[in-house]
């Protein structure tokens, strides 16, 4: 347990160092503006003041974004269950992008797609057709660096290797889930 906590603490942080700042990007985005698509793109990440690594890898590679673009964070309290009114909190952004929080309790079955649906009571309308859920899948490399002990980094590794993936934690509709990877070194 020791090294699966220390090694998702130690791979957050890296991510969230690496992360560029949302908002500059998105003032970046309005002043030269790349082509859009149809339909809402929603990236999942832990780090909502950071632009997500596969919204990066998107625009890289396919030279587009969507329409609507949410950046969703998923949080997890240490109570058994969120309150209702406080499971989606919605924050409308320049250009067409939104932050979005849905909260769980720690007994709460997680579902997106069905809490999804409440974003529109605060003015966001999500179609469940329309919508891509962008995921970021890391591969992990081991390095030598000091933080925690080479040995401890490859068990990490196998361990996250074969977590539950998210597409199955949140009960995502696996045509709708676009997985796009990086090696990360740590």
């Amino acid at each position: 347990m020791i090294t699966w906590k220390t090694g998702r603490t130690l791979l957050y942080q890296h991510l969230k160092n690496e992360a560029m700042a949302l908002e500059p990007f998105i003032e970046a985005i309005g002043a030269h503006p790349p082509a859009r698509v149809p339909g809402t793109a929603l990236f999942l990440t832990p780090n909502p003041d950071g632009v997500p690594h596969a919204m990066l890898h998107n625009l890289k590679h396919n030279k587009v974004l969507h329409e609507k673009v949410v950046i969703l964070t998923v949080k997890f309290l240490d109570f058994p269950h969120a309150p209702s009114e406080e499971r989606v909190e919605v924050e409308a952004l320049p250009h067409d992008f939104y932050k979005v929080t849905v909260r769980y309790g720690f007994k709460d079955e997680p579902d997106l797609p069905r809490d999804l649906k409440l974003c529109a009571e605060q003015g966001l309308v999500l179609e469940a057709m329309d919508t891509s859920f962008f995921i970021g899948k890391e591969i992990l490399i081991a390095n030598e660096n000091p933080e925690m002990a080479f040995w401890r980094k490859k068990i990490f590794i196998g361990l996250f290797r074969s977590a539950e993936t998210i597409t199955n934690q949140f009960k995502l509709p696996p045509n709708r889930v676009v997985e796009l990877g990086s090696q990360v070194s740590f």
